[in-house]
């Protein structure tokens, strides 16, 4: 299991209404688009950590891994808006605008990421997909995600134990053993995924498989002060932005 699946089933906000959490943590993520970068951002971010770190009890370290490397990407890729090509040869410089315009995707990606990490972090996606048909998606996009989601930890448990072999027969002692051992490591992978796909549907087909799984659901209470409570967050953001706005606009 994948420790961001640990840390969700562990959660104790596991038996909060995932519709609370969206409301939540979907809420700052629209806060963290559609209003201005500077507060909106920062004041997300800082809301959705202080919950998750808080009341949530979200291991820092735990997210902290599993953050590092979209911020990194986030970082990464803004290095490209600090430079400008054009001119009569095409020549490369320093984009002035560039800074402000890194700054500000950089500062809402972050803060977006933030918001999805902590999501997934607090809620199990087995508790999210079977109610995901209940608000209009179609089923079978539904079940093709819980088909590649119960299928990715395969894949890994089967890249796990063929790499484990690799080792103990010396497959990644030099770099050209390194390179052979990958090649054929991502070759046994693909194989042994296609196999077990076409077995899967085999077995959903001999099962008298329709085209929707029937699931039990473990139901929990969607109270109106959990979603009030939800909402407060966002609804702060917002205000505390507009009223920044408004005074940086003033006379």
């Amino acid at each position: 299991m994948l420790a961001i699946d640990a840390a969700a089933y562990t959660s104790p906000w596991r038996r909060v209404h995932p519709a609370a959490k969206g409301l939540l943590f979907g809420g700052l993520l629209v806060c963290a688009l559609a209003l201005p970068t500077w507060p909106a951002a920062p004041l997300v971010a800082a809301v959705a950590l202080a919950a998750a770190f808080g009341p949530a009890r979200v291991s820092p370290r735990a997210f902290a891994r599993a953050a590092w490397g979209p911020l990194l990407f986030i970082l990464t890729g803004s290095l490209a808006l600090l430079v400008t090509v054009g001119g009569a040869q095409g020549a490369v410089a320093l984009d002035p605008e560039g800074p402000a315009r890194a700054a500000e995707i950089t500062g809402r990606a972050a803060a977006a990421v933030c918001c999805q990490l902590l999501f997934a972090f607090t809620t199990p996606l087995a508790d999210l997909l079977p109610r995901l048909t209940r608000i209009g998606l179609p089923s079978a996009l539904v079940e093709v995600v819980a088909l590649i989601y119960r299928m990715l930890f395969v894949t890994l448990d089967s890249a796990r134990r063929v790499q484990t072999a690799q080792a103990g027969r010396l497959g990644y002692v030099d770099r050209r053993a390194w390179v052979r051992s990958v090649g054929s490591l991502g070759a046994a992978l693909f194989v042994r995924t296609f196999h077990r796909a076409q077995r899967m549907q085999r077995g959903l087909e001999c099962r008298g498989y329709t085209g929707e799984l029937t699931v039990l659901v473990d139901e929990l209470p969607l109270r109106p002060a959990a979603l009030i409570a939800a909402a407060l967050p966002p609804l702060l953001v917002a205000a505390a932005t507009a009223a920044y706005v408004f005074i940086g606009a003033g006379p």
